[in-house]
């Protein structure tokens, strides 16, 4: 049904080099394969729980949705015409909130309320620590994530912040310090943009001439927490 609504014309990409080398699977007609990946993935989820139910096992189970990156251009896909990220900039490999901002929904009943939002700000690197607590272990010391068992549970106030985020890939950086993000797209010697994340998710104010001071905090930290690459 896909194929007659979007009226899409076979992908040229089918002969790049990028499929030949078998890197990644080709689409044909990828705007109705992402549809139909929707589909079959809620279909799936859904059933996942109603079988749960079934064995009685749902108050038991903690299930987490989540990906680890924001949409991608790969394949011929189409983020922008499905609004993949809605307001956010940018796409898989960018720094920005689009590339690095993903859906964290958690379902547990008896032990998170159901229909809660919360602002918590965290990281993939989160979640060995809560899954440690979870289990009844302290998690390890040498690592930068903390646990999200307090605010899972509803109990926000014990739950402890993160002074910053940082992310490096190749020559891009960003940090994320409270409402202040900052990011840096053309290596460690380009001029760092400055955004508030409160009053602007869509990075399109650069702030950094209007906060000198919150730049030169954010620069240091970066400086600190960059680490040089060896292959």
């Amino acid at each position: 049904p896909y194929l007659e609504e979007f009226m899409e014309k076979p992908s040229k990409r089918l002969e790049s080099w990028e499929w030949k080398s078998g890197r990644y699977h080709p689409q044909e007609y990828p705007k109705a394969a992402f549809a139909g990946m929707i589909s079959r993935l809620d279909r799936d989820i859904g059933r996942l729980m109603i079988k749960l139910k079934e064995k009685g096992l749902d108050r038991n189970t903690l299930l987490i949705f989540t990906s680890d990156n924001g949409p991608h251009r790969e394949g011929g896909a189409a983020p922008y015409f499905f609004n993949s990220n809605g307001p956010l900039r940018g796409l898989k490999r960018d720094l920005y909130e689009g590339g690095i901002r993903v859906p964290f929904i958690a379902h547990w009943p008896g032990k998170i309320e159901a229909g809660t939002v919360n602002d918590h700000i965290s990281a993939s690197w989160d979640i060995l620590p809560t899954f440690s607590m979870l289990a009844g272990f302290d998690p390890p010391k040498e690592i930068d994530g903390i646990s999200m068992v307090s605010t899972l549970f509803g109990s926000t106030s014990l739950q402890e912040q993160h002074k910053y985020l940082y992310w490096e890939f190749k020559d891009k950086q960003a940090l994320r310090m409270g409402e202040w993000k900052a990011v840096r797209v053309k290596g460690k010697d380009s001029p760092l943009e400055l955004y508030n994340l409160k009053n602007d998710i869509g990075e399109t104010q650069d702030l950094s001439k209007q906060h000198p001071e919150t730049l030169s905090e954010i620069r240091k930290i970066m400086k600190e927490s960059h680490t040089a690459f060896r292959n």
